[in-house]
């Protein structure tokens, strides 16, 4: 029987540690993870002690971006069958960016694609010093649509032209340059600093940590729901680039270990 993809726990001071659990791929998401982060949600939701969500990866990886196996398997599927998918993409990061409690993501070893836009929804990222990011879509002929606006506010737009466009891979000390990751540690040291986060958390009033992150996220480009006009645009564009011919050969192209054959676009 598989792993469970997403496990979550809840001590007695009201922390609750989420872990994703596919370590056997570094993470990658699938319809299975996507599935497991919204349980977890809905699960602690219903917590009324909740007070910090700690937020993890199992293994020598934070998380790999989406599984391009299963990206390859749901293609072919139905433009609405399409839309499921990236609907339920996006209703997972919200539901994080979204959580009236704080969130604090520890990172080592790779964060790309969709991991990249999963930290940036938390409220505090802390990265080991062997942590490696990429916004990845790209390489593959496939936009970053669902997570644009929350890289757009951790990031700032100029940075986000760069490395959204250049899918190239930086360390942990450029991610906390581009404000990408708040602090970074050596490896051994990354759940101690996880912890004293928490307790900062902790010493704090619920309400009044629930209200500031109310505000804060009413300027932000993320802080947009699922009622919102650009949310369909955003979901509908995500589905619709993954059935294109450039993203057949994209992930031809990593399939079969080799560059990518492209057709410029004409001007």
């Amino acid at each position: 029987m598989p792993a469970n993809p997403v496990l979550w726990s809840l001590d007695q001071r009201g922390v609750a540690t989420v872990t994703l659990n596919r370590p056997e791929v570094n993470n990658a998401y699938d319809a299975g993870l996507i599935d497991g982060v919204l349980s977890a949600m809905d699960e602690l939701g219903r917590k009324p002690l909740l007070r910090v969500v700690v937020l993890k990866g199992n293994g020598k990886h934070f998380q790999a971006g989406a599984d391009l196996k299963w990206i390859n398997a749901v293609r072919p599927q139905s433009p609405a069958e399409n839309e499921a998918v990236s609907q339920a993409t996006f209703e997972a990061v919200q539901r994080l960016n979204r959580l009236p409690v704080p969130t604090v993501a520890l990172v080592q070893g790779g964060c790309f694609g969709g991991g990249t836009g999963v930290i940036s929804a938390c409220d505090v990222v802390v990265a080991a010093d062997n942590a490696i990011f990429s916004i990845t879509e790209v390489r593959w002929g496939l936009t970053a649509a669902i997570i644009i606006p929350q890289l757009c506010d951790a990031i700032g737009v100029r940075q986000v032209r760069r490395y959204a466009l250049t899918g190239e891979r930086f360390g942990a000390h450029d991610a906390r340059r581009i404000g990408l990751v708040h602090e970074v540690v050596p490896l051994a040291d990354l759940e101690i600093a996880g912890a004293k986060i928490v307790e900062q958390l902790l010493a704090n009033g619920p309400e009044a940590l629930a209200e500031t992150k109310a505000l804060a996220m009413e300027s932000s480009f993320g802080g947009m729901s699922v009622e919102d006009d650009a949310y369909t645009r955003l979901v509908r564009m995500h589905a619709a680039k993954r059935q294109t011919f450039e993203a057949s050969e994209g992930l031809a192209s990593f399939a079969e270990k080799r560059a990518a054959n492209w057709v410029a676009r004409k001007i």
